[in-house]
């Protein structure tokens, strides 16, 4: 079975800036990857090659066996941004945010048809925001803000979602939804990539865990990425007892 995400020895260089190191990762379908390391680390960087929107100096990046620019235009990966990458006072509804997933399956016109109606109100539906459906997308909480952004993956059926920073400005019951959510898309078959410092939620949200450095320092076990001395590694400080993967 052809990985959903491939990467086989990635080198980014921003000028002078080594930003990815001979990066190399294969994850499959049906689970969800905790992407830790801290600021600079090249969590960014990753995102943005295995969406297509960097082009590695060296090396390649597959998803689902397509280049990532072709695979993005065929819908098969999706994205939760950053709340601050976000213009949340554009005059959009959460209905509209969400159905902007379903642009790949609508052609050139853009005209919704009842599929693309249907999948929307299904997505909207699973992640508990029927009742919003027509607020502007801005005057929700961050944590249904979240929701909207997985609801537009959902209907999009996209194979692959990546979401950075989801529990960032969110309370602990939003948290708990998103966590609940991402483990069912993970079920259904899809793969979910979260970079994330909530290193508290991560033992509930992931199979497995992603150490980087500029380069993967681990990927494995939940409860081994969440030793000291991993994480150690990956922050360069001495954070003995400070996480626990109970």
């Amino acid at each position: 079975m052809t990985a959903v995400i491939d990467v086989q020895d990635v080198v980014v260089r921003y000028g002078e800036v080594l930003a990815l190191d001979g990066v190399s990762l294969q994850v499959d379908r049906g689970k969800v990857i905790g992407l830790i390391g801290m600021n600079g680390s090249g969590k960014s960087t990753l995102f943005k090659s295995i969406m297509g929107m960097v082009r590695p100096d060296r090396g390649r990046v597959l998803i689902d066996g397509s280049d990532p620019t072709e695979a993005r235009k065929r819908g098969l990966i999706g994205y939760v941004p950053q709340s601050e990458d976000v213009d949340w006072a554009f005059p959009v509804s959460v209905r509209d945010v969400v159905m902007m997933g379903r642009y790949g399956h609508q052609g050139l016109t853009r005209r919704p048809r009842p599929a693309d109606h249907a999948a929307v109100a299904e997505a909207l539906d699973r992640v508990e925001l029927t009742e919003y459906a027509d607020r502007q997308i801005g005057q929700l909480s961050g944590g249904q803000k979240k929701r909207a952004f997985v609801a537009r993956g959902i209907a999009q059926g996209s194979s692959l979602m990546l979401l950075d920073e989801p529990f960032a400005g969110v309370d602990k019951r939003s948290e708990a939804t998103i966590v609940r959510l991402l483990r069912e898309l993970a079920d259904d078959g899809r793969m979910i990539l979260v970079s994330t410092h909530d290193l508290h939620a991560l033992p509930q949200l992931a199979d497995e865990a992603i150490l980087l450095l500029r380069k993967v320092l681990f990927h494995g076990p939940v409860a081994e990425a969440l030793r000291p001395e991993s994480l150690a590694l990956t922050f360069g400080v001495d954070l003995l007892g400070t996480v626990s993967a109970a």
